[in-house]
């Protein structure tokens, strides 16, 4: 029974995606708009599966993984860092608050000329790109985790003798983890978004700039097929995101829930 009912219940989670390509199939067959404006889904998963047997999509799309990937793990890795030390240092505090608190709500694809001057249009403007993006929402989560953790446990901990790197190391990163996974869930969404952005703004390979170059051949299956592959990627990250999530903080009491 119990079985039963988790099948039944994430069916039910599927049923607003599957009424949304019915939707789009019945639309479509229905000719309510030109084929050239909304190919069928038929159409573009057909298209999809073509591509993906002659091999040409999954290069792109293991392309723009890898520069996603790349850049998010630069904003990961800073944000962290650069969050528990604003919140630990003053001075810090001091210097870097504006700065995040201007660039949080700036729309940093705005940036793209000035990367596109300063790097080129290859890989390295690409992941940089993203992972300036991706690391404001790092270094804020960081920063109100590092803030939120107990004093009570800092102090218990410093009373029997722990080091400041112990203190750090031990007991304030691993309590901050939750909050910290959640600035992380956030970021890793916007620099694969922001990838594919500048892959169709600075062309060359990648799932960006393969949709752009159908569009500009009309391509609209190809347009869509690009689309979706983008969604499915886009949704298994997410998904991947959080199953690790669950395994490093098993220890947690959100694990229970």
């Amino acid at each position: 029974m119990a079985g039963m009912k988790a099948l039944r219940h994430g069916l039910l989670r599927w049923v607003s995606i599957l009424a949304l390509l019915a939707a789009w199939e019945i639309v479509a067959r229905a000719h309510v708009v030109s084929a050239f404006l909304l190919p069928a889904f038929s159409t573009v998963m057909a298209r999809l599966a073509g591509d993906v047997i002659s091999g040409e999509l999954l290069p792109g799309i293991g392309l723009t993984l890898y520069r996603a990937l790349a850049g998010f793990s630069l904003a990961a890795a800073a944000g962290v860092a650069v969050g528990i030390l604003i919140a630990r240092s003053p001075l810090a505090r001091w210097f870097l608050d504006p700065l995040v608190s201007i660039g949080l709500p700036m729309p940093k694809i705005a940036f793209l000329p000035v990367f596109i001057l300063w790097f080129g249009v290859f890989d390295t403007a690409k992941i940089l790109m993203a992972a300036f993006s991706a690391v404001f929402p790092v270094i804020v989560a960081s920063w109100a985790a590092a803030e939120g953790v107990e004093r009570a446990m800092l102090w218990s901990a410093l009373s029997l003798g722990a080091g400041r790197r112990q203190l750090l190391w031990e007991i304030a990163l691993p309590a901050a983890l939750p909050q910290i996974f959640t600035g992380l869930q956030v970021a890793l969404p916007i620099a694969l978004i922001v990838e594919i952005v500048s892959e169709m703004a600075m062309g060359g390979e990648g799932i960006g700039g393969t949709i752009i170059m159908q569009m500009r051949f009309a391509d609209s299956p190809g347009v869509f097929s690009g689309i979706v592959a983008i969604a499915v990627v886009g949704s298994i990250l997410v998904k991947a995101m959080e199953l690790i999530r669950r395994r490093l903080l098993v220890w947690h009491p959100e694990a229970a829930r």
